[in-house]
């Protein structure tokens, strides 16, 4: 009776002692192991949809400020910058539309909302301080887009997509370096004037 006892207790012990180890392994596993949706985050990597529908409205944005400060920027430079992205950003849109038809991806027909509320700011603006604001505002707008475009370069998978964005390159960084030109001559002029009024008149 005794040893039948011990026997039962004994086997239960072994059976709870294992099933405690296996719920040990499980646990420690999953804490271990991405989740899947993380897993399939991490692997998707930028779609061309993704790719093509920003690149879209960054094209759309590109061209209606590009108008905007054709209208009212005061400096010559910046209103050359503003030209050159108006001619480059709509010749970009139009082969971008035939890459997505190709791939069957719904195209963008406006801009964004926040570049929608970049526009309604600058808008506002007038003289020296819209050619400072959206010298400014192209500056990062490329650096952004620099950024995705070598991003897309690596990650879509349709060859026309990837065949775009290496185009297109070049022609950001162009941007750039002429909206940094722009940024700096806006800044020297504005020294030049705070400096001529700032000085006292001679005696």
């Amino acid at each position: 009776m005794n040893q039948t006892l011990a026997k039962v207790l004994y086997v239960a012990g072994v059976t709870t002692f294992c099933t405690f180890l296996g719920c040990w392994a499980v646990l420690a596993h999953q804490e271990n192991t991405p989740s899947q949706k993380q897993s399939a985050r991490r692997g998707t990597g930028y779609s061309d949809e993704t790719f093509i529908r920003n690149a879209a409205e960054g094209n759309m944005a590109e061209v209606k400020l590009g108008q905007l400060a054709e209208e009212k920027a005061e400096a010559p430079e910046v209103k050359n910058l503003a030209k050159r992205i108006v001619e480059d950003h709509t010749r970009a849109q139009e082969e971008l539309k035939q890459t997505a038809q190709q791939q069957g991806i719904n195209f963008p027909t406006d801009i964004s909302h926040k570049d929608a509320l970049t526009y309604d700011r600058l808008a506002k603006l007038s003289g020296a301080q819209f050619d400072r604001e959206y010298s400014l505002e192209m500056v990062r707008d490329h650096q952004k887009d620099i950024s995705e475009f070598k991003r897309a370069e690596t990650s879509v998978k349709n060859p026309a997509s990837k065949e775009y964005a290496l185009k297109e390159l070049p022609t950001l960084q162009q941007h750039l370096e002429l909206a940094q030109h722009a940024q700096a001559h806006v800044a020297r002029e504005g020294m030049s004037k705070g400096r001529a009024h700032g000085a006292s008149p001679q005696r």
